[in-house]
């Protein structure tokens, strides 16, 4: 029917999942979830996210192309501000082992909120996020020099890398 299409339309657009009146069965074990503090569960339902999957053969520079990419585009403004300006500092230092770990904990989780949380250490990092990485984000979130982090920087600052002294 066509409020199923647009109730539908809802959620994927604002992740709007409470109201949607689509199938009320869990379609996947990753999925954005569009929980709600009130929500009872019982109209919850899940949009499947495609699992995961680490690109071996990927070249190092893409690879660091990529995770600048979606460290920027993320599904909240926090996480925007917070891993963007993380990945300009860190991303071209990091080793290969690294970037594995980084590309793990900004792509596999299925809700933004989780990596907030485990960041600013509001909630426990799950082990498998645990690592170098992590213990890096969490430091660096903690901003000890007090640095004005309102927007996700701008992009000249890839320019002048390129450029020679």
């Amino acid at each position: 029917s066509l409020i199923s299409i647009i109730s539908f339309m809802s959620a994927l657009c604002f992740g709007f999942t409470k109201h949607c009146t689509l199938s009320k069965r869990m379609v996947s074990s990753r999925g954005y979830r569009g929980d709600a503090p009130d929500d009872n569960k019982f109209d919850l339902i899940e949009i499947p996210l495609p699992p995961w999957l680490e690109k071996p053969d990927e070249p190092i520079n893409i690879k660091r192309r990529r995770l600048l990419y979606e460290s920027r585009k993320r599904g909240m403004l926090e996480n925007c501000i917070l891993l963007s300006l993380f990945a300009k500092r860190y991303l071209n230092t990091m080793t290969e082992s690294q970037l594995l770990q980084y590309d793990r904990l900004i792509n596999e989780p299925s809700n933004d909120w989780d990596i907030y949380y485990w960041a600013t250490e509001a909630h426990p990092t799950p082990e498998v996020y645990q690592g170098e990485v992590m213990d890096m984000l969490k430091e660096f979130t903690k901003n000890r020099n007090h640095e004005q982090r309102l927007d996700a920087p701008s992009l000249e600052y890839l320019e002048k890398e390129k450029k020679p002294p």
